[in-house]
């Protein structure tokens, strides 16, 4: 006995659906880490690197290979520092 085709309709739309959703997701995360692939597994190196290189070139997966620092760049340090008691 055939199935009618009618009944598949709504699982072709649902992968449809899926698949577009997932190129769409990965076109964001692409186009987030300035046009090259997401990165996965990143550790505390990693992430410190990462934000140095935003810091130098204002994207998160910037790299420069300028030797000499931007100007302000000595002054731009990441670490927080407390607030001394007056």
């Amino acid at each position: 006995m055939p199935i009618p085709f009618e009944t598949l309709i709504p699982y072709g739309i649902i992968t449809v659906m899926f698949g577009i959703s997932g190129a769409g997701l990965n076109k964001i995360k692409n186009m987030q880490s300035g046009g090259v692939r997401h990165r996965w597994s990143v550790d505390q190196w990693d992430k410190q690197m990462m934000d140095r290189d935003r810091r130098l070139t204002g994207h998160l997966r910037g790299q420069t290979d300028n030797p000499i620092a931007p100007t302000g760049f000595e002054l731009n340090n990441p670490w927080r520092v407390e607030k001394r008691m007056s």
